[in-house]
């Protein structure tokens, strides 16, 4: 192992996102790494004796000592999913630096992270929801200024029939659709370079052939080539991540259900949705985990654990089981 102890931290930062990247991790993925990656290097060159610009702070200085008050002074102001991210976050970069011969050992067993939190499904509120936005898409709404309902309704039936994130949607292709009619499929180049293949229904694959057909006489035939972008903006240009949270977000306001939609679950709400309805119909935890291509079946579990709780609550809030309880009481 050669000594590198003062090679700028950020250098090795950079190093490692190049190593990530053959991963092919989403840019938001990248980008919360070096999030991380960059704030507690910072809070550490702040706290140094004399204070040291961010680009001349090296790799010795990161130390357990260092690294634990700079977490404690970063965890003050942070949700313990934050702190439990920017963790492994560093715990991943140490790993990679003792693999790559530049440090000894990985000081981040010394520093304390909470426990792993257990995210909650949050799928959209009501039991109609899904139908009453599908629905008001469907339509033209003569008051936008460029309407086209064929792809925003194909967006829409994606998410919810198929239950694809945000970055699954953009890199979708043409061609991602594929079979013979009756096995149609959409192909999925899944979070962490998992592929997977999901059923689409002859619903779902009518509603994708008609934003298609209405894309062709939009944009002209040669843009529907199987390798061409799916999802494309009113230019014809392939949609970006803002572009499609716009949309979606203005999906949400010509069916007027903003106040049924979970609060930082935008478009992540309908692929939740997706879910928790495969676990009221009766779906176990494998298949949820294999249709929504998580890495773990805890995070499946938890869709048919919410879902049997939300059921208890329902007949729970039965009138007559209060009426029971009265007669039950009152003794004979």
């Amino acid at each position: 192992m050669h000594d590198k102890s003062d090679i700028s931290l950020l250098l090795l930062v950079e190093d490692f996102l190049t190593a990530r990247a053959t991963r092919k991790p989403s840019p938001h993925t990248l980008q919360a790494y070096r999030r991380d990656l960059v704030a507690i290097g910072r809070l550490v060159a702040d706290e140094n004796d004399p204070p040291l610009p961010l680009d001349e702070l090296p790799l010795s200085a990161m130390s357990a000592r260092t690294l634990r008050s700079a977490f404690a002074a970063f965890a003050a102001t942070r949700a313990a999913a934050s702190i439990y991210r920017a963790w492994s976050t560093w715990n991943s970069f140490f790993t990679f630096l003792v693999t790559d011969g530049v440090v000894a050992g990985n000081p981040m067993p010394a520093v304390d992270k909470p426990a792993a939190p257990i995210p909650l499904p949050k799928p959209l509120r009501g039991e109609d929801t899904p139908e009453r936005l599908l629905e008001a898409v469907a339509r033209e709404d003569k008051r936008q200024r460029h309407p086209w309902p064929e792809r925003d309704l194909a967006v829409l039936a994606l998410a919810l029939c198929a239950g694809l994130r945000l970055s699954e949607l953009l890199a979708l292709r043409v061609g991602s659709l594929a079979g013979r009619v009756g096995e149609r499929r959409v192909e999925v180049d899944g979070k962490g370079g998992r592929p997977r293949v999901i059923p689409v229904e002859p619903e779902l694959d009518a509603v994708v052939s008609r934003y298609l057909d209405s894309r062709r006489r939009r944009f002209g035939a040669r843009t529907v080539r199987g390798g061409s972008v799916l999802l494309v903006d009113r230019h014809g240009e392939p949609l970006r991540r803002g572009g499609l949270q716009y949309l979606v977000e203005s999906c949400y306001r010509r069916a007027g259900i903003g106040d049924r939609v979970p609060r930082g679950a935008r478009l992540h709400a309908l692929r939740h949705t997706f879910a928790t309805r495969l676990a009221e119909d009766g779906a176990t935890a494998s298949e949820i985990m294999w249709l929504l291509g998580h890495a773990s079946l805890t995070t499946s579990q938890n869709y048919i654990d919410v879902t049997a709780g939300q059921q208890r609550a329902a007949v729970r809030a039965n009138r007559t089981n209060r009426v029971l309880g009265g007669l039950a009481g009152g003794g004979s």
